[in-house]
């Protein structure tokens, strides 16, 4: 990737780097690299800037330990600028908040695509190891009726006061409808949609 890069097009060597929650999708903060804060990067999967107050190298969380776990890099269409995906360790802005925008980074909702994408290749790259693989092996009956089997499992949880039962009751629901969306070739924003458009009707 580091070809694709042009540090060249700025006099000072710099590229911007938009730093994304890989699981929210929330803007971070902005930085700035050069080669050498970009190599760093890629070798620690730990974001390193290039500061421009303090003309050095400047790993982010170095005093705070709220690192920047990189997930994935990307490059703009100019080669100019870096899009990083990252998981935060903490507040990312020096002020405490959770991002430089003062926005809260909250909703995990994102990792359900990256979810569904896993779920997608363990059908088309089966796995004798994945029980999700297991699972499309026995067909769309078989997945609808464990379908049902976890919503009647988060019914009876809900009726009690066991947070973390429930919880997990819930998770397993999520889990084996994302499952059965895969084995009917759909896509989660398939149902997202007919959600919106009934939206638009109140």
């Amino acid at each position: 990737m580091n070809s694709e890069i042009n540090f060249d097009k700025s006099p000072d060597g710099l590229v911007p780097a938009v730093i994304q929650d890989a699981q929210t999708g929330k803007v971070l903060m902005l930085g700035y690299m050069n080669r050498a804060a970009y190599d760093k990067t890629v070798a620690e999967h730990i974001v390193t800037f290039f500061s421009r107050s303090k003309q050095r190298l400047w790993t982010k969380g170095e005093t705070s330990n709220n690192f920047l776990h990189v997930q994935e890099i990307m490059v703009d269409c100019d080669g100019d600028t870096l899009l990083i995906k990252t998981n935060p360790a903490g507040p990312v802005c020096h002020t405490g908040a959770d991002t430089c925008f003062d926005e809260i980074n909250r909703g995990k909702g994102q990792f359900l695509n990256y979810l569904q994408d896993i779920i997608h290749d363990r059908r088309v790259n089966p796995s004798d190891k994945s029980y999700t693989t297991t699972l499309f092996n026995r067909g769309v009956n078989k997945i609808a009726q464990k379908v049902g089997e976890e919503a009647v499992e988060l019914v009876i949880e809900a009726k009690d006061d066991n947070d973390d039962l429930f919880k997990g009751e819930a998770a397993d629901l999520l889990f084996h409808f994302l499952v059965l969306l895969e084995q009917k070739r759909m896509d989660l924003d398939d149902i997202v949609a007919v959600l919106q458009a009934r939206h638009q009707k109140q």
